[in-house]
């Protein structure tokens, strides 16, 4: 079918649309009142297609971004499907049990709570 938005694919264009790429996504990580935060960028990827799993020391990111539906017929497509992938290690000073993710916009957020034996705490000081 040709429209006037799109034309004709050579065979090496119809090969390379249909091969994916594995991006390693920007990311930003700080501390914040006793936690870690960790911020992701993944444009394109929704929560549904995004895995997050911490194994051992290991705390691996991935996720999908497809151009459109599958049952759906392209008229024009100027963005590849791509999979994304980062993987932090982790010390000992984070509660592996309690990690919070969020996705909003293409952008994932963990936050990694610390042990309770990590987090700073107040000593106080008596006289005499």
């Amino acid at each position: 079918m040709s429209t006037p938005m799109n034309r004709p694919q050579t065979q090496p264009e119809a090969q390379e649309e249909t091969r994916k790429r594995t991006i390693i996504p920007a990311s930003s990580i700080w501390r914040e009142d006793g936690k870690i935060m960790v911020r992701v960028e993944m444009p394109g990827v929704t929560k549904d297609d995004l895995d997050v799993q911490v194994e051992g020391d290991t705390l691996r990111i991935t996720g999908r971004r497809e151009t459109a539906p599958k049952d759906a017929e392209l008229i024009v497509c100027e963005r590849r499907n791509a999979d994304y992938s980062k993987t932090f290690t982790l010390d000992d000073s984070v509660d592996r049990s309690n990690i919070e993710a969020d996705m909003e916009q293409g952008v994932l957020t963990l936050t990694l709570h610390l042990k309770e034996s990590e987090k700073p705490r107040k000593i106080q000081v008596k006289s005499g």
